[in-house]
């Protein structure tokens, strides 16, 4: 039970959070090149065109038999889920809950402290759940990253509650 985390406050449907089990979300994003990148977040409308567009293209020009190389790229995505740090957007957690008109603020309850944030900015965190494969169970079980990664090297840890006020 220490691995769950609680959206609650001022929202219509408080949403219990489950971060071990993010590593089979299509939503998750690779921590180690996600700051990094100097491009705007494109929208995942956008993200699943490109992809399904991709995928249309090579069976046009390969047939449906699937190639050598797509067991390969199934064999690294398996290893980089093995190896790899990752995060999910915090903002469909968010959103899902439904937060009151008159909520203004997200507290980030810790185990020693609580940081409290405009709701605004709020929409932008990022959410580690996983650090070269592991999940975070010394200072986790997430980790909280502002969107500009402006705190990527002291992320809020050890992580309780969050509480839209």
């Amino acid at each position: 039970m220490e691995n769950i985390i609680v959206l609650s406050g001022k929202v219509k449907y408080t949403i219990t959070l489950e971060p071990t089990v993010w590593i089979f979300d299509d939503r998750k994003i690779d921590l180690t090149t996600y700051f990094s990148s100097t491009s705007n977040p494109s929208n995942e409308l956008e993200e699943y065109t490109k992809s399904i567009s991709k995928h249309w293209d090579r069976e046009i020009t390969e047939g449906a038999i699937y190639p050598p190389t797509l067991k390969t790229e199934k064999k690294y995505e398996k290893e980089k889920v093995l190896t790899g740090s990752f995060g999910i957007p915090f903002q469909p957690f968010l959103k899902n809950a439904e937060p009151d008109e008159t909520a203004a603020f997200l507290v980030i309850k810790t185990t020693t402290s609580e940081h409290e944030i405009p709701l605004e900015k709020a929409m932008n965190l990022v959410l580690g759940f996983s650090n070269a494969g592991k999940p975070l169970s010394e200072d986790g079980p997430v980790h909280v990253y502002f969107g500009d990664g402006s705190n990527q090297q002291e992320p809020i840890k050890h992580v309780r509650e969050f509480i839209v006020k």
